[in-house]
């Protein structure tokens, strides 16, 4: 059965009722007279004095009716979450393991303007429903404070012909020039088996490939199989750590490419390939073992970062970038 309501119920006050309401409170009036002079409840100038007066306390019908119409506009605008194709796509890309700045970054890339905030996808993110959906599992980091990362032990014996770092060219080290990457070896449970992965810099393209053991024989096994499969101008050198398995690294002079080994125990001079390594890891955690993955869920993993928008390259995807940076035509 309908409700129905008193007449005036929720009426809002209007301009000529805020100007008496000003008069009458200059003159010292209490709030029920005020009220009974305009029929209205006291608890509706109660509040009406409580919201929209002055700082000072003083009421000023000007200034409270343009208090009241800011809050009706703000009151009309819909949440973007509640457009059901935004929230389809929000929570698609987050189930796909994009981070919300990389969801509302692409939404402005292929709209071209702003159709929500990253801010607004993490206030809904924990927000109560979101909770309720337990969105937060697929944020990108799931620890809840902060913790000191440590490296791999640097191996004590010296790396024939090492080059440093510190003599990379300068078009390398400012991403200047396509065709540089940086690569390491994920270990996998009890440090036996790995995976060797290579980030090119300028288009955050990622290669992996499974070795059998983290030993100097795999990892470069690995590398000429990912490096021999691109095109020249695409493998021009690789920066890499001090670990064991790069003791070999100068066969791949056989493909044209130039070796550079960061400092000891700074991994952040290869920043890139040890972001994509966490990313990595989010579907392969620490202490996983490596047996049961085979190839394709390998390339499924890779190809899903690889396609994942950043915001270091325009919210375009890494994929997109390596291709135009080959020639390859595609729209970005």
């Amino acid at each position: 059965m309908m409700r129905v309501m008193s007449r005036g119920h929720h009426k809002k006050l209007s301009p000529d009722e805020r100007d008496k309401i000003a008069v009458m409170r200059s003159r010292g009036e209490s709030i029920r007279r005020i009220a009974a002079v305009l029929g209205r409840s006291p608890s509706t100038i109660s509040e009406e004095l409580g919201r929209n007066s002055l700082t000072n306390g003083e009421y000023v019908a000007i200034h409270a009716q343009a208090r009241a119409n800011e809050r009706k506009l703000k009151g009309r605008k819909r949440h973007p979450l509640k457009n059901a194709a935004v929230y389809a796509y929000v929570i698609e890309k987050l189930r796909e393991g994009w981070s919300p700045e990389q969801i509302a970054g692409r939404l402005r890339k292929e709209h071209g303007r702003t159709v929500i905030c990253h801010e607004t996808i993490y206030r809904f993110i924990y927000s109560e429903q979101g909770m309720r959906l337990g969105l937060s599992e697929y944020l990108p980091w799931k620890r809840t404070k902060r913790r000191r990362k440590r490296g791999r032990r640097v191996h004590r014996s010296a790396i024939p012909n090492r080059v440093s770092i510190h003599q990379r060219p300068i078009e390398a080290n400012t991403r200047a020039e396509f065709g540089h990457w940086e690569g390491d070896t994920v270990e996998g449970r009890g440090h036996k088996d790995g995976i060797h992965t290579e980030v090119e810099r300028v288009s955050r393209f990622m290669l992996a490939a499974k070795v059998k053991q983290v030993s100097s024989e795999q990892a470069i096994e690995a590398q000429k199989a990912m490096f021999a499969a691109l095109p020249a101008e695409a493998r021009k050198s690789t920066t890499l750590d001090n670990g064991r398995e790069n003791h070999r690294h100068t066969e791949l002079a056989e493909l044209g490419m130039a070796t550079y080994f960061a400092d000891p125990y700074s991994s952040w001079q290869r920043g890139t390939n040890e972001y994509h390594n966490g990313l990595l890891r989010r579907c392969l955690p620490k202490g996983s073992s490596f047996e049961d993955v085979d190839d394709d869920e390998l390339a499924d993993i890779v190809s899903e970062i690889n396609n994942r928008p950043r915001k270091v390259l325009g919210f375009n995807t890494p994929l997109e970038v390596y291709n135009c940076c080959l020639g390859v035509r595609i729209r970005l």
